[in-house]
C-alpha cells in the first residue's frame, strides 16, 4: 500500500504544478540557438542539446597541448543586474571572469559552458542573459558548447537567478607562462579596465545603501548605474596578439583582491613589486566609491582594480611594442611599476604602493 492521501477525485499532479515548466525550458533553448551558433568553432563536433559537448583539438596546431581550465561567477554584481533590471551584459562578465583567468598562463580559450539557476524560469530574462554569454564567447573567440538551465522552485526569490561559468583553453607546453621568467628589473604594464569589472560588488552595494545615492543620477556620460554595470573587458584577442609580438614573463588578471593581491600571485618568492599609483588616471567611478564610502586607500587597492584590469610583466625595451599592440585593440596601457629583488626575512612587504 502506498502511504499518503489518495488522489481519488483530484487532478493528477504535474511537474508544472511543482513549479518547473519544461515547455519554457524548450522555448529558451530555441531562443538562444542563433546566438550560440555565432560562437561555433570548427573544432566543435557536437554542442548544444546533447548530454555532453564534443570538441576536437585542431590537428597539427599543437606539438604538446596542455589544457587549462577555469571556473567563476560574477558575484553580487548579479544583485545589481536584477535590481536595475539590466541583464544584457552580465553574461559578458561571466565569460570574462573565466577566460581572462586562463589567458594569464598563455592559454587560448577554446570552449565555454554556463550554469543558469532560477526559481521560476522567465524565458525573456534567461535568453537575454545567455545571449550576453554568447556575445562574451564571440569576444573571446571561444565556442559556447553547452550549459545547464536549472529551474528550482523555492530556492530563489521572484526575479532572482544565479550564474556560473566554466572554460577550457589550450597552450603549447613550451609556451606556458607561469612566472618563472620574472626577474628583478622587469616592469609592470597595466592595461585599462572598464570599471570595477565583477569584483567588490558587496562593498559597492554597501556604499549605495549607506550613501543613499540614486543609481539613475547623472554620472560621466551616463548614469551611476551605467558606470557600475559596465561589462568586464575580455582581454583575450588583444593579449593573444601581444604574445605573438613580444616575450612576456608573467601576467595577472586583476580580480578579487585587487592590485594588492593579484599581481604578486605570479611573482616568484625572493622578488617583490612596486606599484606607482600616480602613473595612470584613476577612473571617476573609483573616486566616487572612495568618497561616497569613505574607503581607505589601502582597502580600495585590495578590493578593486582601480582602473587596471590586467597586468603584463615584461622587459623595459618591450614596453613600446606592447603598448602599440594593445592600442591597436583599443586598449590603453601604462607603465605602472616594476619588479624588485626582495631580501629574505627583511620584513619588507612584497607589494609596495607609492
Amino acid at each position: 500500500m502506498i502511504p499518503g492521501i489518495p488522489l481519488t477525485g483530484r487532478r493528477p499532479l504535474s511537474y508544472k504544478d511543482a513549479g518547473v515548466d519544461i515547455d519554457a525550458g524548450h522555448a529558451l533553448v530555441e531562443r538562444i540557438k542563433p546566438a550560440v551558433a555565432r560562437t561555433r568553432r570548427p573544432e566543435v563536433i557536437s554542442g548544444l542539446g546533447g548530454f555532453g559537448a564534443l570538441f576536437a583539438l585542431a590537428p597539427g596546431k599543437y606539438h604538446e597541448a596542455v589544457l587549462v581550465s577555469g571556473t567563476d561567477g560574477v558575484g553580487t554584481k548579479l544583485k545589481l543586474a536584477q535590481t536595475f533590471n539590466r541583464h544584457a551584459t552580465i553574461g559578458i562578465d561571466l565569460v570574462a571572469m573565466c577566460v581572462n583567468d586562463v589567458l594569464v598562463q598563455g592559454a587560448e580559450p577554446l570552449f565555454f559552458l554556463d550554469y543558469f539557476a532560477t526559481g521560476k524560469l522567465d524565458v525573456e530574462t534567461a535568453a537575454t542573459v545567455i545571449e550576453g554569454i554568447a556575445r562574451g564567447c564571440e569576444l573571446a573567440g571561444c565556442a559556447l558548447v553547452g550549459g545547464e538551465t536549472a529551474e528550482m522552485p523555492d530556492m530563489y526569490g521572484p526575479g532572482e537567478y544565479d550564474l556560473a561559468g566554466f572554460t577550457v583553453g589550450a597552450v603549447e607546453r613550451a609556451k606556458i607562462i607561469d612566472g618563472s621568467k620574472i626577474k628583478a628589473g622587469q616592469v609592470l604594464l597595466g592595461v585599462e579596465s572598464s570599471g570595477p569589472h565583477s569584483n567588490g560588488y558587496s562593498l559597492i552595494r554597501k556604499v549605495l545603501s549607506v550613501n543613499g545615492s540614486d543609481p539613475n543620477a547623472p554620472f560621466g556620460k551616463g548614469t551611476l548605474a551605467d558606470a557600475l554595470m559596465q561589462p568586464t573587458i575580455i582581454y583575450v584577442k588583444a593579449i593573444t596578439d601581444l604574445l605573438s609580438v613580444i616575450d612576456v614573463a608573467g601576467m595577472a588578471h586583476i580580480t578579487g583582491g585587487g592590485l594588492t593581491e593579484n599581481i604578486i600571485r605570479v611573482v616568484p618568492e625572493g622578488l617583490g613589486i612596486q606599484v606607482l599609483t600616480s602613473q595612470w588616471p584613476r577612473p571617476d567611478i573609483f573616486k566616487w566609491l572612495k568618497s561616497a564610502g569613505d574607503i581607505a586607500e589601502a582597502e580600495l587597492l585590495r578590493t578593486f582594480n582601480c582602473g587596471i584590469g590586467f597586468v603584463v610583466i615584461l622587459d623595459t625595451e618591450q614596453v613600446e611594442a606592447a603598448s602599440t599592440c594593445l592600442k591597436s585593440h583599443g586598449l590603453k596601457s601604462w607603465l605602472i611599476g616594476g619588479v624588485q629583488a626582495q631580501v629574505p626575512n627583511s620584513g619588507v612587504a612584497r607589494v609596495r604602493f607609492d
